[in-house]
């Protein structure tokens, strides 16, 4: 079986960095997603978006950024993590941990830095077309990580 690299994709509230959804990757190739529960401190907003969610529905279905941090941790500790946008995701998580009081314990690197034999862009090109392929939605983080598994699986058996 072959070890996947940790992709993760956060949602969050258009230009505001709060983060709605998350999901990443398992090197078996599993997701692990869930809704985040938004911290009071991060309502006191007032132009807060919160995407298409409902704040009873993230608060009920998500889970506390805590217990998303400490998952992430038992899953992820110390590695670097693939995503399709680097700067949102930096900063939805650095809400998280700064939140917290906790150190950043993963490094975020652009998904496409694994694929050096692609020209600029087409990394983007084909993750962009396998959305289309797949029917999925690119702003649902547990779509955009399923199809970073299935483009990373299509581009290493190219490579063989």
């Amino acid at each position: 079986m072959t070890d996947y690299p940790g992709f993760i994709a956060i949602e969050t509230g258009g230009d505001n960095s709060l983060p709605l959804a998350i999901a990443w990757a398992l090197p078996n190739g599993q997701i692990k997603n869930t809704l985040i529960q938004p911290d009071d401190e991060w309502l006191k907003d007032e132009l807060l978006s919160l995407g298409g969610y409902d704040l009873d529905e993230l608060r009920h279905l998500g889970i506390s950024p805590l217990d998303v941090i400490r998952e992430l941790e038992n899953d992820h500790f110390s590695e670097t993590l693939y995503t399709a946008g680097v700067q949102d995701d930096e900063a939805a998580l650095s809400l998280m941990f700064d939140d917290f009081g906790v150190d950043p314990f993963v490094e975020l690197e652009p998904a496409a830095n694994l694929y050096p034999e692609l020209d600029a862009g087409e990394w983007s090109r084909a993750r962009s077309e396998l959305f289309g392929e797949m029917g999925l939605e690119p702003l649902r983080p547990e779509h955009e990580v399923q199809v970073m598994l299935y483009l990373h699986q299509r581009l290493v058996q190219q490579d063989e």
